[in-house]
């Protein structure tokens, strides 16, 4: 069965970096658009990045336009969100998703089939 595994979450400062990775399996990701969302405690689940199936479309949720930005190397089955400039709001749970083909709404969570099981970022004030 399809597998979305991240890592890379953590502890950080505010005004610190963080690089998130996203490892698929057993799907052809060449064919996916990929996605983060994250979600904070007693929050609903909100976009963050996703990013067509050949990496030259992206889009970005409002919150983190200009500090964050969503990569991928399909030869790598992996999708990267790197992290700049974070703030305490940012903190969550980070997920990573896919869906074939590209999504008419890439922000809309119900576009996606496969989600993985995420990975905390805390930042501190």
């Amino acid at each position: 069965q399809v597998q979305l595994v991240e890592s890379g979450g953590g502890l950080v400062q505010a005004g610190g970096s963080l690089r998130l990775s996203c490892a698929a399996s057993r799907l052809t990701f060449r064919l996916y658009t990929m996605a983060w969302f994250r979600q904070a405690p007693g929050k609903v689940r909100e976009f963050v990045a996703a990013i067509n199936n050949n990496g030259d479309i992206t889009y970005y949720g409002d919150p983190v336009k200009g500090r964050f930005t969503i990569s991928r190397i399909n030869a790598k089955n992996t999708v990267y969100l790197q992290m700049n400039s974070l703030k305490p709001e940012d903190t969550g749970v980070y997920s990573c998703a896919a869906a074939i083909g590209w999504r008419t709404s890439p922000r809309a969570p119900d576009e996606y089939t496969f989600w993985g099981q995420g990975t905390q970022v805390t930042v501190s004030s």
